[in-house]
């Protein structure tokens, strides 16, 4: 079957009526993503892509009310392939653990809170996928099994023992590891923000590579040179202004917009830079569902 899109440049009419159907849908598939990558912004990539394969395969699926839990498996299986990269997933677990996080002595249960949903970044992948998938968004075993490509048994297994280990961690301190800080990278996002605020498109443009990839949600993928970016921001009907920040440790762009007498972040973006150049950017405008998941938001100097 040939793909009914092309993930790249501006998306078509059809891709964008598909994101409306699941549009219900999608803050739950990033709190899952988000709880499987231990990453805000990670889970954000990862879901966009699960759905890129989600319409270019939507005629297999011959029953629409099996949407749901056909997009949580494709989800999860992007999930599985993001964490089979050891090193994302070491950096994953370092960033997601809090000191302040005390668990109840008894295993999570349907009741799990947002501090036991966080924790599970500690377990391994397919216990992390079925103590998230029953005890916080109260799939049935059989629906698990499918899911995760297991057995009823083998659910209750991991279940278990997942359970167990979650409930072991009250026993000693959680350390938390400060992510390490790039001098260069902070200084090229300050000057970017800088030229951002000022409409000087062509002095941000010099800080990007000739060949500088960019996603913006629901909208485009591709080359930076060839897309309508900097046009749409200049014509915005809503007021904004860009700093830097943090989402969950990791240093990102924030754009704000005014509330009240202050100013209050509405979506982040993701710059990535090699050799003092930035070579890719992430703007998550259309993902409202972002900014609350987050554990942990830093604004510097919102007013």
């Amino acid at each position: 079957m040939q793909p009914r899109l092309s993930p790249t440049g501006l998306f078509d009419v059809r891709y964008a009526a598909f994101l409306e159907t699941v549009a219900y849908l999608r803050g739950r598939l990033h709190r899952y993503c988000a709880r499987m990558t231990g990453s805000t912004l990670d889970a954000e990539d990862v879901m966009q892509e699960a759905l890129f394969e989600a319409y270019r395969k939507i005629e297999k699926l011959d029953d629409t009310s099996a949407l749901r839990p056909w997009l949580f498996r494709i989800a999860h299986n992007r999930c599985i392939d993001f964490l089979r990269n050891r090193q994302v997933r070491e950096r994953a677990e370092a960033v997601f653990v809090e000191e302040e996080i005390i668990l109840p002595v008894e295993p999570a249960g349907r009741g799990a809170d947002r501090a036991i949903e966080r924790l599970v970044i500690h377990l391994p992948p397919k216990e992390r996928a079925c103590v998230l998938l029953k005890d916080v968004f109260d799939y049935s075993l059989e629906e698990i099994a499918d899911l995760v490509g297991s057995t009823v048994g083998g659910v209750k297994a991991a279940l278990s023992r997942g359970r167990s280990k979650l409930a072991a961690l009250t026993n000693g301190p959680i350390v938390r590891s400060e992510p390490q800080r790039d001098p260069e990278l902070s200084r090229l996002l300050s000057r970017y923000v800088d030229l951002f605020n000022r409409r000087d498109w062509d002095g941000v443009r010099a800080l990007t590579s000739a060949d500088a990839q960019l996603r913006v949600a629901d909208c485009f993928r591709g080359q930076l040179s060839e897309s309508p970016y900097f046009v749409e921001y200049e014509k915005a009907q809503v007021t904004w202004k860009m700093i830097v920040g943090e989402i969950d440790g990791e240093a990102v762009l924030l754009v704000l917009h005014p509330s009240g007498d202050r100013w209050k972040p509405a979506h982040p973006v993701r710059i990535e830079a090699a050799d003092g150049i930035i070579n890719r950017i992430a703007d998550y405008y259309a993902c409202p569902w972002m900014m609350p998941e987050a554990a942990k938001v830093v604004i510097a100097n919102p007013t």
